[in-house]
């Protein structure tokens, strides 16, 4: 098997924060970076291309009365799921011992639950059936993706974190411009749909699963539950990590009441005669801006030593997205906004990712620690809905739902500048 390493890499002190002296000095290869951005394309299609066009196709087919409620109800729950698996998952990755490798194994198990529950979802002809096989295939999302983050702190120095943060969000919007794009050209249901983007996830992660091996692990305490809400409660009140945990919070909440509604805005509100279409367009300049974006934030704070000023700023692009929509909504000022929403989620992810993995309180557990954060960026997608529904049915409707975005993003950048231990 090919080498993944080159030489060692001194960490600089610029970029050193609370887990610098505990992370790996040697730099992954480049190999090693394409690989692992390949499985998140997969994964980022296989969770998004459903919530942005197959569940709310899926949900209007079956009452489409009641779409936007139902909507919410679905992603509620699947919420209530993450909130509860996420650290979990995360506390049992840690501990995991096998001859599979415990980040490999729960990468493998994780995406062979997540695709079945994808397959499962497209065959569901009721709301609650669509509610409990989504919420089901949460659950393999979670599991692979705690070995998949953790992986970040295991084995990439602090000065590849940018670029290897950029390899995670900068497929994002990708995956879903080529989902969403092979549903449309040949004409999907929505059935056939869930089973293409589940084989997609599969092949995008097989190899990375091949070339992959797990670092030597040292031994961990048996797991109980006590202990599980003991640490948890010991990471968030590190003051550093629990403002970085509220900062990525409240962004990504913003982005996602930003685009959980986009097909209904645009076929209730804008009565766009495409509203498919214009969706891929949306979509395809999100990810245009979110690509460039993420490569250039992302490098350049590995050189630059610095993470809050790109955070801030990425998070302001997405505040202005939103008070843009609120003030002037038609088709051409949602095209810019989806532009500058995406450009601003790419670099604010790809930074703070970087951001988020030096301030981990303690490196044994670090996929728990990260499961803990990365319930501010799947809660986000699954209360936003629910907030939305609210919202639009209110006399305000959608100018109030893009004011609250902006507002919201905002916010985010005062916390960001809360954290201390890293510039």
């Amino acid at each position: 098997m090919p080498t993944e390493f080159h030489q060692p890499a001194r960490v600089p002190a610029a970029v050193a924060g609370a887990d610098a002296g505990q992370g790996p000095a040697e730099p992954v290869s480049r190999g090693w970076i394409t690989l692992y951005g390949l499985v998140w394309f997969g994964y980022w299609m296989a969770n998004l291309v459903p919530l942005q066009l197959l569940l709310p196709q899926q949900l209007e087919a079956i009452d489409p009365a009641s779409k936007v409620h139902d909507f919410a109800v679905v992603n509620a729950v699947s919420g209530l799921v993450a909130i509860l698996a996420l650290p979990l998952c995360g506390a049992l990755c840690d501990r995991s011992r096998s001859r599979f490798g415990r980040r490999r194994l729960w990468l493998a198990a994780g995406t062979l639950a997540f695709a079945a529950g994808l397959v499962v979802t497209g065959e569901q002809t009721t709301v609650a059936g669509v509610t409990i096989a989504w919420a089901a295939s949460m659950l393999g999302l979670i599991a692979a993706t705690s070995g998949l983050t953790a992986l970040i702190a295991d084995r990439v120095p602090v000065n590849q974190r940018g670029l290897v943060s950029s390899a995670v969000y900068g497929p994002q919007a990708l995956g879903v411009v080529v989902g969403i794009a092979v549903v449309s050209a040949f004409a999907l249901s929505p059935e056939s749909s869930y089973v293409v983007i589940a084989a997609v996830l599969i092949i995008c992660t097989v190899p990375f699963m091949a070339r992959f091996r797990d670092p030597v692990a040292g031994s961990e305490p048996p797991l109980s539950l006590r202990a599980l809400l003991t640490s948890m409660g010991g990471s968030l009140k590190n003051r550093d990590f629990a403002w970085a945990f509220g900062g990525r919070l409240v962004v990504n909440l913003a982005n996602s009441l930003g685009v959980c509604y986009t097909l209904y805005f645009l076929t209730d509100n804008l009565k766009v005669p495409d509203p498919a279409g214009s969706l891929l367009v949306c979509t395809v300049l999100y990810l245009v801006a979110g690509l460039l974006a993420t490569s250039v934030a992302g490098v350049l704070s590995d050189r630059l030593g610095r993470r809050r000023i790109f955070v801030a700023l990425a998070a302001l692009l997405q505040a202005a997205s939103g008070f843009l929509l609120a003030s002037f909504p038609s088709l051409t000022v949602i095209l810019v906004a989806s532009a500058l929403m995406g450009g601003g989620f790419g670099a604010y992810m790809a930074v703070d990712q970087a951001l988020i993995t030096q301030v981990l309180p303690d490196a044994e557990s670090r996929a728990q620690d990260l499961g803990i954060m990365n319930i501010g960026t799947v809660i986000p997608p699954a209360l936003a809905p629910l907030i939305a529904s609210f919202i639009i049915t209110s006399n305000r409707g959608y100018p109030l739902l893009f004011a609250l975005v902006g507002v919201t993003a905002t916010i985010g950048v005062l916390l960001v500048y809360r954290v201390r231990s890293v510039r």
